[in-house]
């Protein structure tokens, strides 16, 4: 199985994942860099910088596979406001 790492950029700050983990393929490494997006986001949302970041998901030669904008993550969010019956 492949390893993905998921690096955060926020700005030209890196913050490099040293372990990274091993996964299926690259849609299972979108999905979670999706939820590490929000989770970061339900425990830091007052941050502003955390608009502009980004989480680079490379492979183990370090070639970048996807790039996920915490924004994306943020736009596919389900409304909490609404009603549920």
């Amino acid at each position: 199985m492949p390893r993905y790492f998921f690096n955060t950029r926020i700005g030209d700050e890196l913050i490099v994942d040293p372990d990274g983990e091993d996964l299926r393929n690259p849609d299972r490494a979108w999905e979670v860099a999706r939820q590490m997006i929000l989770e970061v986001v339900k425990s830091e949302g007052t941050q502003p910088a955390l608009l502009e970041a980004v989480i680079e998901v490379t492979d183990a030669d370090g070639e970048i596979v996807l790039e996920f904008p915490f924004t994306e993550a943020l736009l596919d969010m389900p409304d909490q406001s609404a009603t549920r019956h």
